[in-house]
């Protein structure tokens, strides 16, 4: 019975003449324009000190970047590794690593070599993160230069330090690396979210649902025929972003193509069982979509595709947890710019089963075969 009920929506799909043009074209349009008009706001960025000198004069410096309004303090690691692993949790956005004899060398006149090293995953925050930093140990510098000549001490030369900045995982700071793969799940998510609930919705206008509410197909048959197809687009609509993405800016993905489609087996039946969840309770196709629309609104806003979850006040940062679109945006920047496995992972994909399983559920549960 589901063969016949998933050949039937692909042929209601294909006499449409217009829907296979937008599933081609839709995501072409966003490619091409779109990572050249987001942009990012840069708030709190997080910084991991690491002293390895314990004088007064690092401790100086560590006190005066805490009080920068630029940056958040998170650790002070001891050791550079331990400030590595930060960054690749994801809890530190720039590490400062301050040498041993960084005292005894700024007194002896010699330039001492401070390390910044920016998680350019987020190409904007990683650049003005090590900017910022820069600046501030300027400043720093030149405050020690004025005391040390108040106190006549400036029989030397004022050393200068000498600052080197590694951008990891994006070294040359490409913010189209950090946005298309995010757009990607913005595509699927409109595709696969709309047109499945535009679909059942349309049935009811034109009353040929009627005609299947007549026969014995189950409740869970009918969502599963409507989900399938839909299923499969979205991974049509996949593969033409992994081809655009490479053929317009020669991105591909650090990690494995099929680690993203495996994510997306249970991202893609999460959307369109969301999308079905709303036709169940919509009667009208204006209805549908101003419902669905004032949803993706917000899921794809505070999903952190255009803005840092990290520069959200902290309460929007506690609604993005109940945001399906959140983990999936994690788990294709994770994948495309640090090779992340299914391991890494985890997490993420345990949220996304638990809201596949919900939505889907709910739609089977809110499907009436009866008016």
């Amino acid at each position: 019975m589901i063969k016949f009920l998933i050949e039937k929506e692909f042929k209601q799909l294909f006499r449409n003449s217009f829907l296979p043009k937008l599933i081609f074209i839709f995501p072409c349009m966003i490619m091409i324009l779109m990572p050249w008009a987001a942009n990012l706001e840069i708030k709190n960025i997080n910084l991991n000190i690491v002293d390895n000198d314990h004088s007064v004069l690092s401790r100086r410096l560590v006190d005066k970047i805490g009080a920068s309004t630029y940056f958040c303090l998170t650790a002070l690691p001891d050791t550079y590794d331990e400030a590595l692993l930060a960054i690749e949790a994801g809890s530190a956005d720039v590490v400062l690593e301050i040498p041993r004899d960084f005292e005894k060398d700024w007194v002896k006149g010699e330039a001492p070599r401070l390390l910044v090293a920016a998680n350019a995953v987020n190409g904007t925050k990683g650049s003005l993160g090590g900017s910022y930093l820069s600046s501030i140990i300027s400043d720093y510098t030149r405050e020690l230069g004025s005391e040390s000549s108040s106190q006549g001490l400036a029989g030397k030369p004022l050393p200068r330090v000498d600052i080197t900045t590694q951008n990891l995982y994006n070294p040359t700071l490409n913010y189209k690396l950090f946005m298309i793969p995010a757009l990607m799940v913005m595509l699927l998510t409109l595709i696969c979210g709309f047109l499945p609930a535009l679909n059942v919705v349309g049935e009811k206008e034109v009353g040929t649902i009627e005609q299947i509410n007549v026969t014995p197909v189950g409740k869970f048959t009918f969502i599963a025929a409507k989900l399938i197809p839909y299923w499969l687009i979205g991974f049509v609509v996949l593969t033409i972003c992994f081809v655009l993405a490479w053929v317009l800016y020669g991105i591909l993905p650090a990690g494995h193509f099929l680690t993203i489609y495996g994510m997306a087996l249970f991202f893609l039946p999460m959307v369109s069982g969301f999308g079905l969840v709303i036709s169940n309770h919509s009667t009208t196709l204006q209805q549908a979509m101003f419902v669905m629309w004032f949803f993706m609104l917000i899921l794809i806003l505070m999903s952190g595709l255009f803005t840092p979850i990290h520069s959200m006040p902290e309460w929007a940062q506690w609604i993005t947890c109940i945001n399906p679109l959140r983990y999936f945006v994690e788990v294709m920047r994770t994948i495309y710019l640090r090779g992340g496995g299914f391991a890494e992972l985890l997490p993420q994909l345990g949220a996304v089963l638990v809201f596949a399983l919900v939505f889907n559920l709910w739609a089977v549960k809110s499907y009436k075969k009866s008016s």
